[in-house]
């Protein structure tokens, strides 16, 4: 991994940040498919990921791939792994949290980190080891050393998911401790959101790797405590995410994961 490799990155993401927004004008007119209940994919989505695929590979034809629409190609020791469109849902509605995320996986550790929000024009970005960064400017997880001044987010589950119930208890346990909750739908800014201190904490079960690969490492150099739902998990692993400043986690994992079996 080099300097090179994250300038790219962040490079190809604003690119395709310009294509969707080309898209977001006009997304009335797209022809969407729904692959399950509250799970769509449009030509935005394809079109995205045909372009970061593109680039990325001519630029690193050894890398490996793992993308949400074009699947999974075996390589060398690096796999870029990539969300096209986090958010197709709010895009399709114009609802304006969307963002497209790239990461880096180098023998099987996440190394890199990218993810643009075109509609702020706001490109998080980190690196292991060179910290957390917003368009260019240092950032670091918030201060927040009260629960009940702690403002958290969440990804709800829908459709025919099986852990409805189950997040459904982690908020009644969650409520009575914290300033408030939020549900934007598009869980890599989410992330982004807890690494540059928006946020003060953030959960959700059985995510895709590339919902969280960027944001994971985000979390990582910009000071969050990370785990799965059990403490020895891996959410790369798992899917699962439990991340907050280090001064709430405890408080934070604990009302979660509380009489609470569900993973």
């Amino acid at each position: 991994m080099t300097g090179d490799d994250i300038s790219f990155a962040k490079e190809v993401a604003q690119e395709a940040g310009k294509i969707l927004i080309e898209y977001w004008h006009e997304r009335k007119k797209l022809s969407v498919l729904c692959k399950a209940a509250g799970e769509f994919v449009s030509q935005a989505d394809c079109a995205s990921e045909r372009y970061l695929r593109q680039r990325l590979l001519s630029a690193f034809p050894e890398d490996g791939w793992m993308g949400e629409e074009t699947g999974t190609r075996e390589a060398g020791p690096r796999r870029w792994i990539v969300d096209p469109l986090d958010g197709t849902t709010n895009f399709l509605r114009g609802l304006d949290h969307w963002a497209i995320s790239i990461a880096l996986e180098d023998a099987g550790e996440l190394t890199l980190g990218v993810v643009h929000d075109p509609i702020r024009q706001e490109t998080f970005s980190a690196q292991i080891g060179k910290g957390a960064w917003l368009n260019n400017e240092p950032v670091s997880v918030a201060q927040t050393r009260d629960m009940s001044h702690a403002l958290f987010g969440t990804g709800v589950p829908f459709g025919a998911m099986t852990h409805i119930e189950d997040h459904a208890s982690d908020i009644a346990r969650l409520m009575p401790h914290c300033a408030g909750l939020r549900r934007m739908g598009a869980a890599s800014l989410d992330l982004c959101y807890v690494a540059t201190g928006r946020l003060d904490g953030f959960w959700e079960r059985r995510l895709q790797l590339w919902d969280i690969a960027a944001g994971l490492v985000l979390l990582r150099e910009a000071g969050a405590h990370v785990e799965g739902w059990r403490q020895d998990e891996r959410p790369e692993e798992s899917g699962t995410i439990v991340t907050a400043v280090p001064e709430l986690f405890p408080a934070f994992s604990a009302s979660l994961r509380y009489a609470s079996q569900g993973v």
